[in-house]
């Protein structure tokens, strides 16, 4: 006999045949995503659209992709993980927390070289860097963040690592860098690209898309929990991830999509 806190709405299915409103609503289920805090916003633009296509509901926990991977491991019932990296969900299928061949690449983060100043950074990316003038460039910390890792990846093939690194201030996180920069502690950062298009960034400044063949690519990887195993709204929203009009969204906020 289920119980009164049952994620499954029982009771709310039983009401909805009894009204007579249809099997595709009365098997709408929720599904618990622990999302990485860089993609925190585009999960948010994701939801409804799910919802929409599904019935199902999306609850978000958002947090960095350490912490997540720390409260699995205590116990957390999140059906699916939306990872900031590659090496996370992998970790979690070795050990047993995650469903066999359910991890798949759902994002690829792009890195920008981003000033609020429109006239700051010009075609000539680089050339920004090499200003003598320039007192501090903003970077995630590369041992902690894939984006820090990305960023140190493209100073070293610029031959700009060693000049450089009286002039690096380094944020615990990619949104530290970005925030670095945006509130004018750094005059430059190498940010998300995802961050410096939303909406919800004032400054659009000036920027230069750093080419992917300067640092290996940043893969955000996506996997079915455990307790997700048997939970039609986890499947189904992993499978949404993939389809075209996810991919659409996720475009538009400045990723790049896996195979």
């Amino acid at each position: 006999m289920p119980s009164a806190v049952s994620r499954r709405p029982v009771l709310g299915a039983l009401i909805l045949v009894a009204l007579g409103l249809g099997p595709v609503m009365a098997r709408a289920e929720t599904a618990l995503a622990a999302v990485a805090a860089n993609f925190a916003e585009t999960a948010e633009a994701l939801a409804p659209l799910f919802h929409q296509a599904t019935g199902h509901e999306l609850h978000l926990t958002t947090g960095s992709t350490g912490k997540l991977y720390a409260q699995i491991g205590a116990g957390a019932p999140f059906d699916l993980l939306l990872s900031a990296d590659a090496a996370t969900p992998a970790r979690l299928l070795a050990e047993g927390k995650a469903v066999a061949d359910s991890g798949f690449t759902y994002a690829i983060g792009r890195l920008t070289l981003w000033s609020p100043d429109p006239d700051r950074i010009g075609p000539d990316g680089p050339a920004a860097l090499r200003d003598p003038d320039l007192r501090f460039v903003a970077i995630a910390n590369p041992d902690l963040a894939p984006y820090g890792h990305a960023a140190r990846e493209v100073l070293q093939e610029l031959g700009l690592w060693a000049a450089l690194q009286p002039r690096i201030a380094m944020g615990q996180n990619i949104g530290q860098a970005h925030s670095m920069v945006a509130t004018g502690a750094a005059e430059l950062g190498l940010v998300a690209l995802s961050a410096v298009q939303s909406p919800r960034n004032p400054a659009q400044g000036s920027r230069w898309d750093v080419p992917q063949a300067l640092f290996e690519p940043i893969r955000q990887d996506a996997v079915l929990l455990n307790p997700g195993a048997d939970n039609p709204a986890a499947r189904a929203f992993l499978d949404f991830l993939r389809g075209p009009e996810a991919v659409t969204v996720i475009d538009a906020y400045g990723y790049g999509t896996g195979d």
